[in-house]
């Protein structure tokens, strides 16, 4: 995240002595981005982050490819997914490229037994049903329905929820997750048009630093693979941080919509974006205020990206059959646009109560099996009368 921030006690100036109450030193550690050229922070541990006790067999999570290459429009109702007891369990990627991956989860209990590190990739996590708390080296923050989780690589995490109904939609970035350049000035600050500001970031609290020895699970994703680790202290044993380097939420119903007197294209609607993606937040506004506006999109050819939009409340103007949690795929190559009446049942509407997630990818994505257990076959013949 593009501000600084800081918790909990730190040395006045950087890379000098640092000492308990007992006369040792805290262990100072640099968790930088792009090598050390980019955003960083320094954590300051109470005990070393390097005592690995134990590093058992790796085993694969490489998701499994249905249909590599794809031409239809298609749609998933990952609402269909059973839910799991452990969190990564529940994980089931169902689109992806080289990229980016998009993943659906039902976690039913809280990590109490393990602690979770993403090496590879970024994570946004879209809390579509439940309420939690996010906890890490960096803080806690309290999560709920709406929530966007943006974890950056490296961080070692849990999720503990508030009871087992959760749903979660999950975008895995293998390049950094940040806010639209273009409502950025040249010193980080939020532009005054920007949908969104600093003031409505959630940023880690309650620092809790835990001084325990013992046996701490930590598992590792690295390359589509699971390293269990065991470390001899506890993960979170921070006594201080500070920089620009943490994760933070951001609530959907915080993005304010622009809006225009003719239909206005998907980019206004953009939140998040990586290498060779963006994430948009489709919410609740206003509808087109010129006297012959069409408020539903006109048709469009997706000839650079693929389209991905994941369903999370409301009546959409421009598709019938929308479920919670439905997710759409209308891929490169072809057009798509809205259902047959629904621009014309459009006209004269002031506005929309949609709630939606989009993740466009410029490269295709694959689509795994887990996907397809998911799929509505019929969906390509719904813009046939």
């Amino acid at each position: 995240m593009p501000f600084y921030h800081r918790l909990g006690n730190i040395p006045e100036k950087r890379h000098v002595q640092f000492r308990k109450p007992d006369g040792s030193l805290y262990q100072e550690e640099l968790i930088s981005t792009e090598g050390f050229s980019s955003m960083y922070s320094l954590v300051y541990h109470t005990h070393p982050p390097t005592l690995v006790k134990d590093i058992d067999k790796e085993y694969s999570i490489a998701p499994k490819a249905a249909i590599q290459k794809n031409l239809q429009n298609r749609s998933f109702l990952t609402f269909k997914s059973k839910p799991e007891d452990d969190y990564l369990k529940s994980r089931s990627v169902l689109l992806f490229n080289n990229d980016v991956y998009l993943i659906s989860a039902a976690p039913k209990k809280s990590m109490t037994d393990y602690f979770f590190k993403n090496s590879d990739a970024d994570e946004v996590i879209f809390i579509h049903e439940g309420s939690g708390v996010l906890k890490t080296i960096y803080g806690q923050i309290n999560f709920e329905y709406g929530d966007y989780l943006v974890i950056p690589r490296g961080t070692i995490y849990q999720l503990h929820f508030n009871n087992e109904n959760n749903r979660l939609f999950i975008t895995e970035s293998y390049s950094p997750v940040r806010p639209p350049k273009r409502y950025i000035n040249q010193y980080g600050q939020f532009l005054e048009h920007s949908p969104y500001c600093e003031r409505d970031i959630k940023l880690p609290q309650n620092l809790e630093t835990i001084d325990a020895f013992g046996d701490f699970k930590v598992l590792i994703k690295k390359e589509d693979m699971i390293f269990p680790y065991t470390y001899a202290t506890h993960p979170f044993d921070a006594i201080g941080w500070d920089g620009f380097q943490y994760p933070y939420g951001f609530s959907i119903h915080n993005y304010e919509p622009i809006t225009g007197r003719v239909h206005m294209p998907p980019p206004i609607h953009q939140t998040f974006e990586g290498h060779n993606y963006v994430i948009c937040s489709f919410v609740p506004r206003m509808y087109d205020y010129h006297p012959l506006a069409i408020p539903a999109p006109y048709a469009h050819s997706n000839v650079d990206s693929d389209e991905v939009l994941y369903y999370v409340a409301g009546d959409f103007m421009s598709r019938k059959h929308v479920e919670r949690g439905m997710i759409s795929l209308h891929p490169k190559g072809i057009p798509h646009g809205p259902h047959p009446g629904t621009i014309e049942k459009s006209i004269g509407k002031t506005e929309t109560k949609e709630l939606a997630v989009m993740v466009d990818p410029f490269h295709p994505l694959q689509i795994t099996e887990e996907a397809m257990k998911m799929e509505d076959p019929a969906y390509y013949k719904s813009w046939v009368e």
